[in-house]
């Protein structure tokens, strides 16, 4: 890095972590219940929006060649039309969330009682927009096309919503044109000519842009940030991301490249700030992921892998910061020079790496019913979860379930290890089953029995969302919101697809594998003394948990246990194609473990393969830790052998690696051994057990320590003890 830059860092560390404060919740209530209550819903949300985001703070910071910030995550710049205002009753009947919640005890009966099997609420987020939109037409250009739609509009919603997104395309304008007065006051006050010569010519470009179409790589820049922000203000919700940013950025680059207006480095140094600016506006929210792709396929097929695509790597490599996200797709025939990249960042890039086997996350994303161009433009949202860019309404990854405590419940005459509540309508234990398969059956349809009434609270939310939360600056740059004339959760998005996840597939799997050997074939042990020892956490019955846990497992390369797994795996998957979501979509598979393998894993007792009560799960479909004593290449063989193409929305899986093996070479080799059997997402960690116990003993010197939880990236210091020690039990592979 220069030394500009070098000075930079160290002050968008003190400042990402300094104690912000936003007035967004107050000026936004003020302008819903006062400025515009007389006024039609559509038109005071966006009058609301547009106000407040008016009025937002301007910040003109020292160094700093990129204008504008927004601090999220801070007390003030909360969710108002998502959750409201704490406090603030004026919300209940307004606030989407709170307005869901009722429409959903109003419609499912017992859901006081079920929502503690299911869980509540939805979240929203995940999804990227169409950034090209603003920066070839700008906001001029995009609102011009909002205009033309209303003559005429089809039907009155349809001009309700394109006047509200050209009040809060108006809302973006007038806040640029503050922060322009800001630059320009702050260049009056500068006492170095230098510097108030640059401050003059920011705020020059932002007179121009977002307002009119970019004409230069550092405009694209500019432009791309302030319409972010803005998105972001609206929608502050984690996983939302720039996507496919090298594909958006790149025409401009290489525009100034060709007539010699600027050199790599220059682009180079541009990249390295917008990246921390993206980190210092929510330094301190390690698990808030705005995800960057780089790499992959063009809509047409061919290779859009370009030098914007290295230089991200590269300028990310070199900044030790959790945010942004940035992963990489990588085509089956991407160039030996990229694939080099992609294994040292894997290696070398402080334990943040994701890479995505392009070819294969097509191929399933268009098995999902997305069309093949659009399947082409995906993106990742936050963890992995993925989607076409600017397509998908943003109910994309809206639910977790503990698939664990599914199998627990059967098991278990409806009730939980435990406890003496009956949760669910099962009322056999595992002695009345009187076969495998009916057991099994049991475990289906309680599965289905409690998806389909998760999919029907989603509905419930996503028609309360519609209403109340219409996000009109998103949807502006979503498809097919502006020639449906509908927001993206009213019908506008062209995929209203909803996306989740099963938590423990493996577990479930492994567990299920295990009985049918230990009770119904082989019958070394009776269902009656298994369940015991289930209850009991295999207290006294250590020699049976040995037993149990010395089957084979999902991650041996053992055919028949991997044919369990993917038996599990169909059944989610199978379930959520079959739902139809409120606006004719379905439910998109997305496997990952995140921070639940831990959480979900203290609400879990004793397995049947042998895991004892409390302990972590597996983190998406990897195998088990204590599963993986075959090495790597049978744990791949085995994940791989799962029907994967199923999974649209991503498998995640947790490969750490050894670093006294995990040379260039090797970690290519394994990456296309991966890709080529079908592998989807390979993530992991690249750290030594030594340091990790060495940091968890004495944090203070490793304080900037990133690790990869499962989805997003950490220091590792301020995990919690559950969670340190889930990463360092990971099986270590040893080749």
């Amino acid at each position: 890095m220069t030394s500009r830059l070098r000075q930079y860092q160290l002050q968008v560390v003190e400042r990402g972590f300094s104690q912000w404060s936003s007035p967004k919740e107050s000026n936004w209530s003020h302008a819903f219940f006062e400025l515009y209550a007389d006024r039609p819903l559509w038109e005071r949300q966006a009058r609301s929006f547009a106000h407040a985001l008016e009025h937002e703070p301007h910040y003109v910071w020292p160094l700093e060649r990129i204008a504008g910030q927004i601090y999220q995550g801070c007390p003030g710049a909360g969710r108002v039309d998502q959750s409201g205002v704490a406090g603030d009753a004026r919300w209940d009947e307004f606030a989407a969330d709170r307005v869901g919640a009722r429409w959903v005890r109003e419609r499912l009966p017992d859901y006081d009682r079920e929502a503690r099997v299911i869980g509540d609420g939805a979240a929203p987020g995940h999804v990227g927009w169409d950034h090209s939109l603003i920066l070839s037409l700008g906001t001029r250009g995009l609102a011009e096309r909002h205009e033309a739609a209303l003559q005429p509009a089809p039907d009155e919603p349809a001009a309700e919503f394109h006047r509200a997104v050209l009040t809060a395309l108006e809302g973006l304008d007038r806040w640029v044109e503050g922060l322009v007065r800001a630059l320009r006051a702050a260049a009056e006050d500068a006492e170095d000519a230098d510097r108030r010569a640059e401050l003059l010519a920011m705020a020059e470009v932002c007179a121009r842009v977002p307002r009119e179409p970019a004409r230069t790589f550092r405009e694209a820049v500019q432009s791309f940030w302030l319409e972010y922000l803005a998105v972001m203000y609206e929608n502050p919700h984690g996983g939302n991301g720039p996507g496919r940013l090298d594909q958006y950025l790149w025409p401009y680059l290489k525009a100034d490249l060709e007539r010699g207006a600027i050199t790599l480095g220059d682009a180079r140094e541009l990249v390295a700030e917008l990246f921390l600016k993206l980190h210092e506006r929510i330094a301190p929210h390690d698990g808030w992921v705005e995800a960057i792709v780089v790499g992959g396929r063009r809509r047409d097929g061919s290779l859009a892998i370009n030098p914007l695509s290295h230089l991200m790597i590269e300028a990310f490599m070199a900044l030790n910061q959790s945010h942004p996200a940035l992963y990489v797709r990588l085509p089956d025939d991407a160039p030996d020079d990229f694939l080099s990249l992609t294994a040292r960042y894997l290696i070398e890039g402080g334990n943040r790496a994701q890479i995505y086997s392009d070819d294969a996350m097509i191929a399933a994303l268009h098995a999902d019913g997305v069309a093949l161009e659009d399947a082409r433009d995906w993106m990742a949202g936050g963890c992995m979860e993925v989607s076409p860019q600017a397509h998908n309404g943003d109910l994309e990854f809206a639910f977790a379930h503990n698939a664990a405590l599914i199998l627990e419940r059967v098991l278990n005459r409806g009730r939980s290890f435990g406890s003496d509540e009956r949760l669910i309508p099962e009322t056999r234990s595992l002695p009345d089953y009187e076969s495998f398969e009916e057991l099994y059956e049991a475990f289906e349809a309680e599965f289905s029995r409690e998806l389909n009434l998760l999919f029907r609270r989603l509905d419930i939310y996503c028609e309360a969302w519609a209403k109340h939360r219409p996000s009109y600056l998103l949807s502006s740059m979503t498809y097919d919101c502006l020639s449906r004339g509908r927001s993206i959760n009213g019908g506008g998005a062209r995929y209203p697809d909803y996306g989740g996840s099963a938590v423990g597939l493996p577990n479930v799997a492994d567990s299920l594998f295990a009985i049918r050997r230990a009770v119904f074939e082989e019958a070394f042990c009776d269902a009656e003394e298994l369940l015991e020892a289930l209850r009991t956490n295999f207290e006294g019955r250590e020699p049976l948990r040995a037993r149990l846990a010395a089957l084979p497992k999902y991650g041996q390369d053992d055919p028949d246990a991997d044919a369990m797994a993917d038996r599990v795996l169909r059944a989610f998957t199978d379930l959520c194609h079959a739902h139809r979501t409120l606006h004719g979509g379905h439910v998109r598979p997305i496997i990952l473990g995140f921070v639940w393998v831990v959480t979900m894993g203290l609400e879990v007792g004793a397995t049947a393969d042998g895991r004892l009560a409390g302990r972590p799960l597996a983190h998406g479909l990897s195998p088990q830790c204590a599963s993986m004593s075959g090495g790597l290449t049978s744990a791949i063989n085995s994940a791989t052998r799962l029907s994967l193409k199923e999974i649209g929305g991503g498998a995640g899986m947790m490969w750490d690696l050894d670093r006294s093996w995990a040379s260039e070479d090797m970690v290519k080799s394994i990456l296309r051994t991966f890709a080529q059997q079908g592998g989807q997402i390979f993530q992991g960690n690249a750290v030594d057990v030594k340091t990790l116990l060495a940091a968890q003993e004495n944090p203070e010197p490793h304080k900037h320590l990133l690790v990869r939880v499962g989805g997003f990236s950490a220091r590792f210091v301020s995990l919690s003890k559950e969670h340190q020690a889930e990463i360092i039990e990971r099986h270590k592979f040893a080749g």
